[in-house]
């Protein structure tokens, strides 16, 4: 079955983007995954066709209004997640990333001004997801980033599949540093374990490598690691 992605935003032509490229542009080809853009202002109010409001309370910026953005969100909603991109979401991670992967697709909702009325986010049960700590100028960068994450993770658009397993965060830990030809670069060989062709010393000194880099760079990942025994002998 076919992986879903419907997307509402102010600026649809920002869709497929870089999607429409490598390894997702070649996977929407081929029907693995699809993808529909609706205009959150072709439900606008008037002959304007508005969208925002003042925010109730006072303050700087606009809102988009639960009226508009309900109307859009029920044009496609079914079954799918439904998914609001805002910086005051849940951080998204790899195995949120995989739980939409396993899924019939999503519904991405992308947020501009100040974002958008809460009563529509409550109503329709949706979820909140951040791609970082950070403000960008809207939800349609984050959708590209969380489509791109989940669409290289369906069946058939990586080469190899393990290729998915062995790379960062796929067990809190970062991953290891990688090596091509030629063994000898500008004064600089390539560790001798990896062309000892031990595979049983490679691996070892693989996971040692993901422990220091993660240690080093993600701390709180590491300590996640830790916690859940998979340090453990």
């Amino acid at each position: 079955m076919t992986w879903r992605a419907d997307i509402l935003t102010l600026f649809p032509a920002m869709f497929p983007g870089p999607l429409g490229d490598s390894l997702a542009g070649k996977a929407l080809a081929e029907d693995k995954w699809s993808l529909k853009v609706t205009d959150i202002r072709d439900f606008g109010l008037g002959r304007h066709r508005s969208v925002d409001d003042t925010p109730f309370g006072g303050g700087a910026g606009m809102v988009l209004r639960p009226d508009v953005l309900d109307a859009a969100i029920g044009a496609v909603a079914d079954e799918r997640p439904l998914i609001f991109l805002t910086p005051r979401g849940t951080p998204l991670t790899q195995s949120r990333v995989r739980a939409l992967a396993d899924g019939p697709g999503a519904v991405l909702v992308c947020g501009r001004f100040e974002g958008f009325d809460q009563r529509v986010i409550e109503a329709r049960g949706g979820e909140e997801i951040s791609i970082g700590d950070y403000v960008l100028s809207g939800g349609e960068l984050p959708a590209l980033v969380l489509l791109d994450a989940v669409i290289r993770l369906l069946p058939g658009v990586m080469g190899h599949a393990e290729s998915g397993v062995e790379e960062s965060f796929s067990e809190a830990l970062l991953e290891y540093p990688h090596y091509t030809r030629p063994a000898l670069w500008e004064g600089h060989a390539v560790p001798e374990v990896l062309t000892s062709g031990n595979h049983a010393a490679i691996a070892a000194w693989r996971l040692e490598q993901s422990r220091q880099i993660t240690q080093s760079r993600r701390p709180d990942l590491y300590h996640q690691y830790i916690a859940s025994g998979a340090h453990a002998p």
